[in-house]
């Protein structure tokens, strides 16, 4: 079996808020639960499972949309009023990135994690056999 990513643990002060947070902004269905966690599920059966536990050390995670999921996020971002940068160095405020001819763009959570949608996957969509 090759290995795939199943799930990660996103550490919180308050899980329903931080997961009820990423699943609005991403248009994904509503977190559930699972023992201690509340559990947002993304696309290719990934999950994050987010608990209630500290310190919070903000880590980053990176979300490949299609461009209309682009599209409806980054309106989502803006009716919300939630600042958000072109990069992760937050030094470009209320800009987006077109890094790999794509789009994507960067924005904290309620524990300051960095999110990140973008549409091209880092170094490009891979080039077809003999293109």
């Amino acid at each position: 079996m090759p290995v795939s990513l199943n799930h990660t643990i996103v550490y919180c002060t308050d899980k329903q808020a931080s997961a009820s947070f990423l699943s609005d902004l991403l248009g994904l269905p509503a977190p559930t639960s699972f023992g201690p966690f509340a559990v947002v599920q993304v696309a290719n059966d990934v999950s994050l499972d987010f608990l209630e536990e500290g310190p919070v050390h903000p880590q980053h995670y990176a979300f490949l949309v299609e461009e209309d999921e682009f599209d409806q996020i980054h309106g989502r971002i803006l009716a919300m009023s939630i600042p958000y940068w072109a990069d992760p160095g937050r030094t470009r405020p209320q800009e987006m990135n077109t890094n790999d001819g794509g789009r994507g763009l960067y924005w904290l959570d309620p524990d300051r994690h960095i999110l990140e949608i973008l549409t091209v996957p880092y170094g490009g969509w891979p080039k077809p056999e003999g293109g």
